[in-house]
């Protein structure tokens, strides 16, 4: 083997190599992606020029990875375009000239056909080798096959070689210290990893790894349902199936395609980075995308791939361009197409799925004016109105197998035109039970907004519906709840419901606390009850969110004395000659009566989740002291 010339590579700034050491690619296992990245350039290239007639075509472009322990050496090897003595000098002396800018212009060829943008992508591998050697046979040219060799220093040596294969071996001469990557295991994960999808096989020691066929880059007329779960399983072991998915395919304004899927969540969501992975032609650059995806979006998961997302020269990070905003509302449009069809052509799937999509929906909507503009009609909520066969023939509802569905814009026009508009819901039927209870009871329509998010997503919807109201359950009740009665005052001019506010008062002694006395239509209604002005609860809610825990019962609430209830009614007899008399002296009834009014409202707080812990043991011994003492009574 003859020298052919010795010098020194070209290069546009000093002490190049630890700047792509240390700033350029901050990862050292990117070597092998911007390598094999290179491999299938030189197989596409190989295939285009064959096709002008340039040269003979490969019978199959392919990529083989091997190790030699001995020499502690990889060898990435292709059978593609490989390059001249000239080419060599020209693509890899001159530092960040890039190939394929020039290439394209001469065949006029899609771009998504040539990986690199990047002339240093080949100088990632100095990252881990102490010297690199590239044996290299042109396939267009009658010439000299040659050799390049590079100590990672400003210096090179070009020799003819006696390679008689066309196409390109990079053989890296690592460091001691990255001696890690001669393991086989390591390797497959890193193909695995940045290589799946590539259109080329990659072989590892003859055994091809890679799976080279991307549904995403296929017609969703060729892909079968289980194409998508066999991908979404592949991509998320043991995550299960997911609920749905959507195909993105656009080549103007610029190429993207992708399949993202709405998974089954069932903890905590990603908001913050997400599962989305971003390839550029079918290699994986990075699976933290929160710049291209609408943050609402990023617990999706799945594969966006185009090679017009601006990265930087190491891919590791996108930079700033117009281009990623458009694409991310490309990406927010074609999701809520999908929600659409999916609504109006199987609507009881969609509310099988809804309590899952929801978040997703909802925080778009809050977040992205055009989002919620195109799912203003899908947002559904769960309502109080049974499933009757009346119901089912209503086009305003939509059923499922359990429950009952309704829009908001349903729901107002069922209003009754001549009385307060006003939207009633629930966030928990379990604490708010009581109240509840008490609207089903007149024939109230009741939506259930009983997720996390609800607590900002209800007056958010109210902003965008001002002409009605929305007015939680167990906030101030309805005349129609109440059952008005006369009442007849005694000698000394006070009534009823006035002697029966100021034992209550006298015995909470608590001046945050407005004891509201009503008579309440319903047979079912308990007691006592505590109610939560909407504004005021809304305050509440807001602070303990801010706070990062759950909302507890604001110091300032309402007790609501049931008058109508018997247990008020005895309580009123119990303390008839008495409580009106104003005295020092705390009579047997006296202190009995007081007794129960704290008992009446420690089981109000007990039902809205207002006891703590500690409070609850105290309201168990006190319940079994009470009972003990009209047990006495009684005897």
């Amino acid at each position: 083997m003859s020298s052919l010339e010795q010098g020194q590579i070209e290069i546009h700034t000093e002490n190049i190599f630890p700047i792509i050491k240390k700033a350029v690619y901050s990862d050292h296992e990117i070597f092998l992606r911007e390598l094999v990245s290179n491999a299938v350039d030189a197989i596409n290239k190989r295939r285009m020029a064959s096709m002008a007639g340039d040269c003979e075509a490969a019978e199959n472009g392919e990529i083989d990875i091997t190790v030699d322990r001995e020499k502690q050496t990889i060898t990435i090897k292709d059978n593609g375009i490989g390059m001249s003595s000239d080419e060599v000098k020209k693509y890899i002396n001159q530092v960040a000239f890039s190939s394929a800018e020039e290439f394209l212009s001469k065949y006029k060829t899609d771009d998504d056909q040539i990986i690199g943008h990047f002339g240093l992508g080949f100088y990632s591998s100095f990252m881990v080798s102490k010297n690199v050697e590239i044996r290299t046979k042109s396939a267009i040219s009658d010439c000299q096959s040659v050799n390049w060799s590079c100590d990672g220093s400003p210096n090179f040596t070009l020799q003819s070689s006696e390679k008689s294969d066309v196409g390109t071996e990079v053989i890296l001469y690592l460091m001691e210290e990255e001696l890690e990557y001669l393991e086989p295991a390591r390797l497959k994960t890193l193909i695995t990893k940045y290589c799946d999808f590539m259109p080329v096989e990659v072989k590892l020691e003859g055994e091809t790894i890679n799976k080279r066929d991307p549904a995403w880059r296929k017609s969703t007329k060729d892909l079968q349902d289980q194409d998508y779960i066999d991908l979404y399983r592949y991509l998320y072991p043991f995550q299960g199936d997911p609920l749905l998915w959507v195909h993105l395919n656009t080549d103007y304004p610029y190429s993207l395609q992708g399949i993202l899927f709405f998974p089954k969540i069932t903890g905590r969501a990603d908001w913050e980075t997400g599962e989305i992975k971003l390839y550029c032609n079918q290699v994986f650059v990075s699976d933290s995308i929160k710049e291209i995806v609408p943050r609402y979006l990023l617990p999706l998961r799945g594969i966006i791939d185009s090679p017009d997302i601006p990265l930087n020269v190491s891919r590791s990070a996108l930079q700033s361009d117009r281009r990623v905003k458009s694409i991310g509302s490309f990406i927010a449009k074609k999701i809520a197409d999908k929600l659409i069809s999916i609504k109006n052509e199987n609507p009881k799937f969609y509310t099988e799925i809804w309590n899952s999509i929801a978040p997703f929906v909802k925080i778009g909507a809050m977040e992205d004016e055009k989002f919620a503009e195109q799912i203003e009609d899908i947002i559904v909520f769960s309502t109080s109105i049974d499933n009757t066969e009346q119901i089912k023939e209503r086009s305003d509802y939509i059923l499922s197998d359990t429950e009952v569905f309704t829009t908001i814009n349903d729901y107002k026009e069922r209003l009754p035109k001549d009385s307060a508009r006003r939207i009633i819901y629930c966030t928990d039927e379990i604490s708010q039970a009581s109240a509840l209870n008490l609207w089903k009871a007149q024939k109230v329509e009741v939506i259930k907004a009983d997720t996390v998010i609800d607590t900002q997503f209800i007056p958010w919807l109210e902003q965008r519906h001002e002409e009605v109201t929305f007015l939680r359950v167990d906030s101030e009740l309805d005349e129609s709840l109440k059952d008005e009665e006369k009442e007849i005052t005694d000698k000394d001019g006070e009534t009823k419901t006035e002697s029966l506010r100021k034992l209550v008062k006298k015995a909470l002694n608590n001046d945050k606390v407005t004891v509201q006395i009503q008579s309440l239509k319903s047979s079912d209604a308990p007691p006592a009850m505590i109610l939560l002005p909407e504004q005021m609860r809304r305050i509440n809610d807001i602070g303990a969110l801010m706070e990062q825990k759950l909302p507890g019962l604001p110091e300032h609430h309402v007790l609501l004395i049931n008058s109508k209830h018997k247990l008020i009614q005895a309580l009123v007899k119990l303390k008839s000659g008495s409580v009106l008399v104003a005295s020092d002296e705390i009579s047997p009834a006296d202190s009995l009566a007081n007794q129960l009014v704290l008992h009446l409202y420690d089981m109000a707080k007990l039902g809205v989740g207002g006891l703590e812990s500690s409070e609850i043991i105290e309201f168990q011994t006190k319940t079994a002291a009470l009972v003990g003492c009209l047990v006495e009574k009684a005897i």
